[in-house]
């Protein structure tokens, strides 16, 4: 079982007066964070909000770039070419860059959401020009991609790739994640079980199928309406088994 992992949480998805989330619970919890952009949810205040609780409580800040549907909360299907999904991404990335180095916090990573993050993973020339716009990017900028073939595949052309697993989904016998347009509350301790075989290298698909997974971080959804319990029995959990939690740079840093 690996003993260091990073646990991510998508986060800042609040809009105007429209609250969703509890990010004040979430994010303390967790080692590194997904900030909305506003395409698919988020604003400049929420960004604000968002970026000031990553700084407070040390959790390394990435932008979560998302499909411009903010009814459908980027989780409806959308087709975009090669380079209007890495343009997607860039702007994105500077709209929270710009609110972030105003508060001196750097932006460590991108991950796209949603819809977004299922092109990547059924359309190769899209995850291979955002690929390529991230490692453009200055300061070792990470993009973060589905564990197994699509971050295998980006790795041939960019370093700067963390492989994640997500604790609070279902994946198909291909591996794939199985991402819910409107997300119910979870067994957390169902998640945490989901996590440390994550750990151990495994998942299992919603139809009984083992697949295996190689993880450098572990996401939990900061929408889902239990997300804070969700990931209160995780660090539980992974104390126990003495497992311990750092950003994802550290994480590939100690993995070599």
């Amino acid at each position: 079982m690996k003993h260091l992992i990073d646990l991510n949480a998508d986060a800042g998805e609040s809009f105007g007066r429209w609250r969703l989330g509890d990010d004040a619970a979430v994010i303390p919890q967790v080692t590194s964070v997904n900030v909305a952009c506003g395409w698919h949810a988020g604003d400049p205040a929420t960004m604000r909000r968002s970026i000031e609780l990553a700084r407070e409580h040390g959790v390394a800040l990435g932008a979560h770039p998302g499909l411009p549907d903010l009814a459908g909360f980027g989780r409806r299907a959308m087709t975009l070419a090669p380079g209007e999904a890495a343009d997607a991404c860039l702007y994105q990335y500077g709209a929270l860059r710009g609110i972030a180095d105003s508060l001196g916090t750097p932006v460590t990573h991108l991950k796209p959401h949603g819809a977004f993050y299922g092109l990547t993973i059924r359309e190769p020339g899209v995850a291979d020009a955002i690929s390529d716009a991230v490692q453009a990017l200055p300061e070792d900028v990470l993009l973060v991609l589905l564990a197994g073939p699509t971050a295998d595949r980006a790795l041939d052309r960019n370093p700067r790739i963390a492989r994640e697993a997500f604790a609070d989904l279902g994946y198909d016998d291909e591996g794939h994640i199985i991402i819910e347009p409107d997300p119910q509350p979870k067994d957390p301790q169902a998640c945490a079980r989901q996590m440390l075989d994550i750990l151990r290298g495994q998942v299992t698909s919603v139809h009984g199928k083992s697949i295996p997974v190689d993880a450098d971080t572990v996401c939990i959804h900061g929408d889902r309406p239990n997300a804070p319990e969700i990931a209160r029995v995780i660090r539980e959990q992974l104390a126990e088994h003495q497992v311990e939690i750092a950003p994802i740079h550290e994480v590939l840093a100690a993995r070599g």
